[in-house]
């Protein structure tokens, strides 16, 4: 078989030889363009046309290294760039001048210098401190008073008593309206109990202890619905004990070293039994956990009035007596509310006290600030609510 189709084919589309013609009837008139048109030489493969590459700069930094070529457009090649000039330090004296005196809170600005840095660093040390990323770190009250050697003794103040005073006026209310409407506050005031008492030993977030002595005076709360008010120490006792044990045999499970066990089996027991006995005030009389939680509401807030404080402690006993009169009247206590209230006022403010020891912290004043005279005042609810009626 022949080849010539094809090759006769490929001749008539050969681009090359169609270039070759349209070249050869130009006109002659124009043979000086090339004088005028762009040149374009590149790299080849010889070695012998490339130009010898020149030395490193050694006035550039080390792993750099100036260009051989331009690599603009147009640029001729094997042609180098010129030199750079070197780079001048900076000199004092050759500083542009101020257009007035310097301004002293600048560096190196001192007054009448042009703007010139300092002579020497003792001078700036004493006005400016070392550059810092995250700036001054905030400190709490309590850090400041046991920096500054204070007395580890910080009152709640005025918004954790008055907390303490609706929670205690929620008590009151709904102790009038039946038992079944008392449980609801009452354990809101276990929740905040459970939760404070591990706060204020440091121990955060501890959920597995709050959840401990949470479900503990939940526990309590309902033996007690169960067996009745006449049943109250039995079912209050009988879940602290079984709550005791229980804590004893988790934390003996535990891995931690014996030191960290044993401060995490005290935190817990006292917690629980905070929260069981707060449980105290469903175990009452109606009309004496009226009285004693309206006693305890007066108390506090007389507390955290701005007095010294021997008379802030007189005028809240003053205030929690009054209170028990007052509300004593307007149930089958009368004057008798008088003792109650009092007994309920002393409970409350030594709970008040422990809520302030130990540099406590904001958040440990608005947990157990807030719960831990409530639940203190509890058991004299009980005993002199059943001595007195």
């Amino acid at each position: 078989m022949s080849n010539q189709p094809y090759e006769g084919r490929r001749e008539a589309y050969d681009p090359y030889q169609q270039a070759q013609q349209q070249q050869s009837q130009e006109p002659q008139q124009h043979a000086d363009w090339p004088q005028h048109t762009q040149q374009w030489e590149g790299r080849t493969w010889e070695t012998q046309a490339q130009a010898p590459v020149q030395e490193a700069d050694t006035s550039y930094p080390q792993g750099y290294q100036s260009y051989g070529e331009p690599q603009g457009y147009g640029g001729a090649a094997g042609a180098t760039l010129p030199p750079e000039a070197p780079a001048q330090p900076w000199n004092p004296a050759h500083a542009p001048a101020a257009d007035g005196p310097g301004d002293p809170s600048r560096p190196g600005g001192r007054p009448g210098d042009g703007g010139t840095p300092p002579e020497s660093a003792s001078e700036t040390d004493v006005a400016y401190g070392p550059a810092t990323v995250t700036g001054q770190s905030r400190i709490t009250d309590a850090q400041r008073a046991r920096a500054e050697g204070r007395s580890p003794i910080i009152e709640p103040g005025i918004q954790p008593a008055a907390l303490t005073a609706l929670l205690a006026l929620l008590l009151s209310g709904t102790a009038a309206i039946g038992e079944y409407a008392l449980v609801v506050p009452l354990v809101l005031l276990q929740a905040v109990t459970a939760a404070g008492w591990f706060r204020l030993n440091g121990m955060w977030p501890a959920r597995q202890g709050i959840a401990l002595a949470f479900l503990g005076a939940v526990t309590a709360d309902v033996a007690l619905l169960a067996a009745g008010r006449e049943n109250a120490p039995a079912a209050i006792l009988g879940t602290l004990g079984v709550w005791v044990l229980l804590t004893l045999v988790l934390q003996l499970r535990s891995h931690a070293d014996p030191d960290t066990r044993m401060y995490g089996l005290m935190a817990t027991v006292v917690s629980a039994a905070l929260a069981i006995i707060a449980t105290g005030h469903l175990a009452a009389e109606p009309d004496a956990v009226t009285v004693g939680a309206a006693a305890v509401a007066a108390a506090i807030l007389a507390r955290a009035l701005p007095l010294p404080t021997a008379a802030s402690v007189v005028v809240a006993l003053l205030a929690a007596t009054g209170a028990g009169i007052a509300v004593g009247g307007m149930t089958d206590l009368g004057t008798q509310g008088a003792f109650l209230g009092l007994g309920a006022g002393v409970c409350a403010l030594i709970g008040h006290r422990v809520a302030s020891y130990d540099y406590p912290s904001r958040f440990v004043h608005f947990t157990a600030g807030v719960a831990l005279p409530l639940a203190a005042a509890a058991p004299a609810v009980y005993l002199l609510g059943r001595a007195l009626g």
